[in-house]
């Protein structure tokens, strides 16, 4: 796959057909989408693209709460997903301010010529141009002037309501991490690399990871979750707890801290991947720190049991 970011002068040769969107969690719906665009491309030659914006375009054009959403998959979390999936091209455009005014024909115009589409494949709540304007149907009324057909996928619905990057959101926030998986159609994720903690887990033989995320990546509530963790390709079992460590003092920053079960490897700097699959327990504070080891060890358990 092809990676293109930081530049709104890309150019792509072959006839392509593409998919486009925020793509935040890239849950069951997305997949539905990346589906059919690999499907259509495969049986009509062309190239697959999937296009989004470096930043969801909500943030920069709306000042009310929506602003305050974080995502569920940061950039370069995406990035791995959509390198998994087999597509040719992953666009990451900057959402620059004459893009953000870009009436519906424009920004179609933009598309067919930039990229040759002879194929858009949509979901049927898909908006673009200035004010979003511009919709599926927008798409199918310039069809035969620029050259290219449109596909609409329907959404997939969970308990009558639509699989969606909030509904998701939702989830999460409530510390529904099963019902989110369900969602999203994988276990949710953190990528980070390892740094270095204050090293309290050694001094009670459970040593842990620690990993500082970007500030606008969503986290489930603070808490203790049975998790598995990618390092250097392979999976282990481990003990996560998102939170401020309110042992050891009462201003840390909220951090991800793991034990990584049956495993005793040198990891400082390298980038790992912690997937969250349920909940074990609220984060507390303890009286001392042999009482928080004694609730590690539980935990450590729980999770081995899981």
């Amino acid at each position: 796959m092809e990676y293109i970011r930081e530049t709104i002068d890309f150019k792509v040769a072959n006839d392509t057909a593409i998919t486009l969107g925020k793509f935040d969690g890239l849950h069951k719906g997305h997949e539905l989408l990346i589906e059919n665009l690999i499907k259509i491309s495969n049986e009509k030659n062309l190239k697959s693209v999937a296009f989004t914006f470096d930043i969801p375009p909500v943030k920069l054009v709306k000042e009310d709460k929506l602003s305050q959403n974080k995502v569920i998959t940061t950039n370069d979390e995406k990035h791995y997903i959509f390198e998994k999936t087999g597509l040719d091209y992953l666009i990451e455009c900057p959402f620059r301010k004459e893009i953000m005014m870009m009436s519906p024909i424009d920004f179609i115009k933009w598309m067919v010529k930039s990229l040759n589409v002879k194929y858009f494949i949509v979901g049927e709540d898909f908006k673009f141009g200035y004010k979003r304007q511009g919709d599926y149907i927008t798409l199918k009324e310039y069809s035969k002037q620029f050259g290219y057909k449109v596909l609409v996928i329907t959404k997939i619905k969970d308990e009558q309501r639509d699989i969606s990057s909030t509904y998701i959101r939702e989830e999460l926030l409530s510390g529904n991490i099963r019902k989110a998986n369900s969602l999203l159609g994988y276990e949710f994720f953190v990528k980070s690399k390892v740094i270095q903690g204050n090293k309290i887990g050694r001094t009670i033989g459970i040593p842990t990871i620690n990993m500082i995320l970007p500030p606008n990546k969503i986290l489930p509530p603070n808490g203790v979750y049975v998790t598995s963790v990618n390092v250097d390709e392979k999976w282990y079992r481990g003990v996560t707890n998102v939170g401020c460590k309110p042992t050891i003092s009462d201003n840390n920053p909220i951090g991800i801290e793991t034990y990584i079960i049956d495993f005793c490897q040198d990891i400082y700097g390298k980038e790992v991947y912690v997937s969250f699959l349920d909940f074990i327990r609220e984060e507390r504070k303890f009286n001392s720190i042999e009482e928080l080891k004694h609730q590690m060890i539980s935990d450590i358990e729980i999770a081995k049991k899981w």
